[in-house]
């Protein structure tokens, strides 16, 4: 991870009450990602996030790499209904069977586009030539891009990645750079 220096205004979402919430915003927050595991874990957390503010999945997060199985996609491709139970009766998560049976079956799909493009990283930002894309994030909740790979994710077999979840997972790494012009970590598009 990537760190901004010296950090005094950030976008007006962040919780200055919330450590884990400006330690995110901070260091993680729209700085390109590129590591499988790391896109497969923000999948996730953004599915999760679905109806809930995303505070309220950060602040479980330690809870969910824990829970399951630190996001390895394999591990949790072969969940089964004992172990989806399970996890239903664990207070460290946001415990939904719709979204954990969607995690499960989400962790398959990426293995799918994992063996046909070599990697998660290059089908997802293959969608824009590998380029970050500059944009205000106060103008909008989704865009003809998070359209398009909702639609894809959702004709490949994947659940709770409507275009607005999408939206937030490429805010979240780094393919939309949305800070606010009045952040410190704002940078002016190329």
């Amino acid at each position: 991870m990537q760190k901004h220096q010296n950090i005094v205004n950030r976008c007006s979402w962040v919780n200055y009450k919330n450590p884990l919430y400006i330690q995110y915003h901070d260091t993680e927050w729209g700085i390109p990602q590129h590591a499988d595991k790391r896109l497969f874990e923000m999948l996730m957390l953004e599915c999760f996030q679905a109806g809930l503010s995303w505070e309220c999945v950060l602040n479980k997060r330690e809870g969910f790499r824990r829970a399951f199985d630190g996001f390895d996609a394999e591990k949790i491709s072969r969940y089964d209904e004992e172990k989806c139970l399970q996890l239903l009766s664990d207070p460290s998560i946001i415990r939904n069977r719709l979204k954990i049976k969607a995690c499960v079956a989400n962790s398959r799909v990426f293995i799918q586009i994992q063996k046909e493009f070599g990697s998660f990283d290059r089908y997802i930002w293959g969608f824009t030539d590998e380029k970050v894309i500059f944009e205000r994030c106060d103008i909008r909740t989704s865009s003809p891009l998070s359209d398009q790979i909702s639609r894809d994710l959702k004709k490949r077999g994947m659940k709770f990645v409507g275009s607005t979840i999408i939206y937030a997972y490429l805010q979240a790494i780094g393919i939309l750079n949305a800070h606010e012009s009045a952040c410190d970590c704002y940078e002016e598009g190329h």
